[in-house]
């Protein structure tokens, strides 16, 4: 494998790794490398590695088997859709991902436990200002802890599949043209799910997003 820049660090390993199961480089059922030895071939963290191994199981790639390893599982490319969502507008993107974080705060308000609440006033703490590509990874961070606490494991695995695009619409508000929902109204969604009204939850959410749908809405009228 070719070694990676320290940019999109996550993403740019799951690409590697991808590329190499498309490519054959090991036969489905066949372990892989351990993390230390895909550390040295990427030149990343053991985080890293963890984060993009992950990913390529949340895509159907890869599986782990606990205290053996992990094994490729597919070599079929299963990218199709999330190729597919990248070539669609902005909208429809947003729409999508305002589609997944609902159901999400919805499932997460009835199922959520005191400790969910907690974990995700320190990540929005640790969110902080907007100041790029770290913030994308915080942001993210957050939302994947809504998604995590609605206890649906098909919803958390589209998440995970759909995480590279949805990095993309977090880096789109960092624009001029588009904003970025601030702290007050992410609090507003934890204090939703708190409450334990899925309703509550889901206006919460369609209320971060209301702002960026209307800067949509008139980026496209012009």
């Amino acid at each position: 494998m070719q070694t990676i820049s320290k940019t999109s660090l996550s993403d740019t390993a799951v690409q590697a790794i991808r590329a190499e199961i498309l490519s054959r480089r090991w036969a489905v059922g066949e372990k892989l490398p351990n993390e230390a030895a895909l550390c040295a071939m990427l030149s990343v963290s053991r985080g890293t590695v963890r984060e993009a191994v992950r990913v390529l199981v949340s895509q159907g790639y890869l599986e782990t088997r606990q205290g053996s390893g992990t094994y490729v599982l597919s070599v079929a490319d299963a990218a199709g859709p999330l190729v597919m969502a990248r070539r669609a507008g902005l909208r429809d993107q947003f729409e999508m991902r305002l589609a997944l974080d609902t159901e999400a705060a919805r499932l997460a308000a009835i199922r959520h436990d005191a400790a969910d609440i907690a974990n995700l006033r320190v990540l929005l703490a640790a969110r902080g200002p907007s100041d790029g590509a770290d913030f994308i990874a915080r942001d993210l961070a957050f939302h994947r802890a809504v998604v995590a606490a609605s206890r649906n494991g098909v919803l958390i695995g589209m998440y995970d599949f759909f995480a590279t695009l949805i990095a993309e619409t977090i880096a789109a508000t960092l624009g001029a043209d588009l904003p970025e929902p601030d702290a007050a109204a992410h609090a507003a969604i934890i204090d939703a799910i708190a409450t334990g009204s899925p309703d509550a939850a889901d206006a919460a959410v369609r209320a971060l997003t209301a702002p960026v749908l209307s800067a949509l809405d008139r980026m496209l009228l012009s």
